[in-house]
């Protein structure tokens, strides 16, 4: 075991990578609603966890009214990670392949969800679609399984994550009560943290109304997939785009990442949502946040705005990953065309 450990622990782009069957753009599958005493299976694909916020994250998931089952390996610990990728993928396959299973729900983001994209097992994914819940080094997760197993998957609070009333009503309402046409304010008391903190001000910067599928997720996470397999592809779609504890000039720089990579001109819409703590230092010679995410904004031709309800904040409002969005800039909405469970 102690040898097969070993291995495991060794970069995840050094080991074989197994051929995929599967086509890069499989027809578009919802996973099933879930439904009041289901099981969701807690796991942590990325950093590692501790005692109290797996219990946390239990209390918080029983809350919703769902069984809770503990993944086998989610309190190891390598080094910031929460085991070598093996352990971590075990628990993430193990989870789609318990029938008992209906959702799955990462305790938290961290770093290390990028290693197991070359080892998921789209075709086991495909074959047993179910909710997964996260977000952070979570989309990692999304993007891959999006483009390469075609399953709905949803961009949402972690289960560690402090539970408000505006974060669970558009959770379980787009989880469990799913309808077509669903609009989606902004929160309330977002707007109200905005007069002592900037970047929760929202703004429109190029006006209008805009339709397609939503994509996205964690900047630095989208920056670094792009030009490979994995990258978001927003050509026609709503990309939308969070960020937390970076200063201006890396913002830029990942923006810049992207755009250099696919224009965002080609998207329908950019979303930002709320980059908490992205402001330089006071003694900082810099750009606000707000300039220097104008520099990518304004020269465009598509509806674009910040300052939206997601992130790395208590009251965040869930996107499912592919499914048909209208974003609209006056109403400061978000409104889901289409259900994204079945």
């Amino acid at each position: 075991m102690a040898a097969s450990l070993a291995a495991a622990a060794l970069p995840a782009a050094a080991a074989p990578q197994r051929k995929k069957s599967m086509h890069a753009s499989p027809a578009l599958i919802k996973p099933p609603r879930l439904q009041a005493g289901d099981t969701v299976g807690l796991i942590a694909p990325a950093g590692h966890t501790d005692a109290p916020s797996i219990e946390k994250a239990v209390r918080n998931i029983e809350a919703q009214g769902f069984k809770v089952k503990l993944g086998t390996n989610l309190g190891a610990v390598f080094g910031n990670y929460a085991g070598v990728w093996q352990q971590r993928l075990d628990d993430f396959h193990g989870m789609f392949a318990d029938p008992e299973v209906k959702a799955i729900w990462a305790i938290r983001g961290g770093s290390g969800a990028m290693q197991l994209l070359p080892h998921l097992d789209y075709k086991l994914i495909r074959n047993n679609p179910k909710i997964l819940v996260g977000y952070s080094d979570i989309t990692a997760l999304h993007l891959a399984i999006n483009r390469f197993a075609g399953l709905v998957t949803f961009h949402g609070p972690v289960a560690v994550s402090s539970q408000s009333e505006y974060s669970m009503t558009h959770l379980m309402n787009v989880l469990m009560r799913p309808e077509e046409n669903y609009v989606i304010p902004m929160a309330l008391e977002n707007s109200r943290k905005a007069e002592e903190e900037p970047e929760y001000a929202l703004r429109t910067v190029v006006p209008g109304t805009a339709t397609g599928r939503l994509t996205g997720g964690n900047l630095c996470l989208v920056a670094a997939l792009a030009g490979t397999k994995y990258a978001a592809d927003y050509k026609d779609a709503l990309l939308f785009l969070e960020e937390v504890n970076e200063a201006p000039y890396r913002v830029d720089r990942m923006m810049m990442q992207l755009d250099m990579n696919q224009p965002f001109s080609q998207a329908a819409g950019v979303m930002l949502g709320i980059f908490e703590q992205c402001e330089a230092e006071p003694d900082e010679i810099s750009l606000t946040l707000n300039e220097t995410t104008d520099q990518h904004l304004k020269p465009l031709k598509i509806p674009a705005v910040t300052g939206y309800s997601f992130g790395h904040i208590r009251n965040q409002f869930t996107l499912p990953m592919g499914i048909r969005a209208t974003l609209d800039t006056e109403r400061q909405t978000l409104t889901l065309l289409e259900t994204a469970v079945s």
